[in-house]
């Protein structure tokens, strides 16, 4: 004899009275008439083969009968929506958009890490905002992007900040200058020296200000500017020496325009890091993404706690 099995909406209502205990609290919950809500009752009663519940007074109470189809059907409906929720992010791969904001020192290695992630999803589609911290924290106070990517967290905004990738700051300098070549420079040398520094807040610069204060070095800012393109621009016409992340670099050593200074303490270790508003749970793309940005970092790293952590 074939069994007979109850409906997934039978398994809903019991869910829904065993919560209320009460039928017209859950027709009402189920836009449906104490009636209607009724006969499924009795359906399912049937079709297990005992009675689901008892009336004392005012008052319904389940059976244990009642009590484990109750059991049983939540667990069916909660693997259920598991199993909707696996199925929407396989989709969730394969299409969509996926939003990122960079600082601008970043967008020297992140466009050549979202080709090589979108080549593994042909289906998506990427929008990159490339901009100063300042207008980087503007967007993400008002939650514009799925993922940010910046060199330090925001103190005073609730994120999620996850570091992925060593970012190494480095002292530039025009090839002519005569500390060019010079091995073991200590900090002192640096006295006087005229720098063109990023606008005041840049965490490169942040990083620059506090190496010089830590070492009692008195260094010149001759000139401030937005840009690391205007920045490299500026040491190889001899305005000042710069402190600017590795990754910005790499053509002009390659062509012999600037040249990295061997001074004590350099480069300073820092970290990219990738983060998102700490209420915000990352779309499936923008998960992937950020599994993808921590391999690819993982295998030049340094030792470090790589744990996502909060801020705010």
């Amino acid at each position: 004899m074939t069994r007979r099995h109850p409906t997934l909406h039978q398994l809903e209502i019991m869910t829904v009275l065993a919560r209320h205990r009460n039928m017209t609290q859950a027709a009402k919950e189920l836009h449906m008439s104490t009636a209607a809500l009724s006969v499924q009752v009795k359906q399912l009663a049937a079709i297990v083969g005992a009675p689901l519940h008892e009336q004392v007074g005012k008052q319904l109470f389940l059976t244990g009968a009642g009590r484990q189809v109750e059991l049983a059907a939540q667990d069916i409906l909660d693997r259920l929506e598991a199993l909707y929720e696996a199925l929407e992010e396989d989709r969730g791969l394969e299409r969509g958009t996926l939003k990122v904001s960079v600082v601008t020192t970043a967008k020297y290695f992140v466009p050549r890490l979202l080709g090589r992630f979108c080549k593994q999803h042909p289906g998506i589609d990427v929008s990159l905002e490339v901009d100063n911290r300042h207008g980087l924290l503007e967007r993400l106070a008002q939650n514009l992007d799925d993922l940010y990517v910046m060199g330090s967290a925001p103190e005073d905004l609730q994120v999620v900040a996850v570091p992925f990738m060593e970012n190494r700051l480095v002292v530039v300098a025009p090839v002519t200058h005569p500390l060019v070549g010079r091995a073991g420079l200590p900090p002192a040398a640096l006295n006087g020296e005229p720098f063109v520094m990023r606008e005041p807040g840049s965490g490169t610069r942040l990083a620059a200000e506090r190496f010089f204060a830590s070492h009692k070095v008195h260094v010149t800012v001759r000139m401030t500017l937005g840009s690391t393109e205007a920045i490299k621009q500026a040491v190889a016409g001899e305005l000042g020496l710069a402190v600017l992340s590795a990754h910005a670099i790499g053509p002009e050593l390659a062509c012999g325009d600037l040249a990295v200074l061997d001074v004590v303490g350099f480069p300073l270790v820092r970290w990219w890091y990738a983060l998102h508003p700490a209420g915000k749970r990352p779309s499936p793309i923008a998960r992937a993404f950020l599994a993808y940005l921590e391999a690819e970092g993982a295998a030049s790293a340094s030792p470090v706690d790589r744990r996502p952590r909060r801020t705010g």
